[in-house]
């Protein structure tokens, strides 16, 4: 197996990235119309999930990694409840929420194995060689 040297090479991060993007067109075609407090709180945790895993993997340590891919699964999970929220108030349509959905799960399923491959790896990170 390949040694990652950036955050823009792991997957998880790859897929968050694009369910950041596909949100914030929904959000700049202004189908949120102006609920403020709910965009910023989408905008936000889409936001969040490949923020913390760009975050835990810069910190250098596989302990922090996997501190900070819990907060990015979290993120996912904060997600998907706005999801909810979206389409109950006809922000979005069934079609969007269930690929955005689908797409949150898969992220959050993919963070969840890098968890469990980093419990088990004997390398601790690069700052504790």
């Amino acid at each position: 197996m390949a040694t990652i040297k950036r955050f823009e090479e792991i997957d998880a991060w790859k897929v968050s990235r694009e369910l950041c993007s596909k949100i914030g067109t929904f959000i700049d075609n202004g189908q949120f119309k102006s609920s403020y407090k709910l965009i910023n709180q989408i905008e936000s945790s889409s936001g969040s999930i490949m923020d913390n895993i760009a975050e835990g993997f810069e910190r250098g340590t596989r302990a922090e990694f996997i501190q900070f891919l819990g907060y990015s699964k979290g993120s996912c999970g904060e997600f998907r409840s706005q999801l909810y929220r979206a389409v109950d108030r006809n922000y979005l349509s069934q079609e969007q929420f269930d690929e955005l959905y689908i797409m949150a799960v898969r992220v959050s399923a993919m963070i969840q194995k890098l968890i469990e491959y980093l419990q088990k790896t004997e390398v601790k990170g690069v700052r504790k060689k």
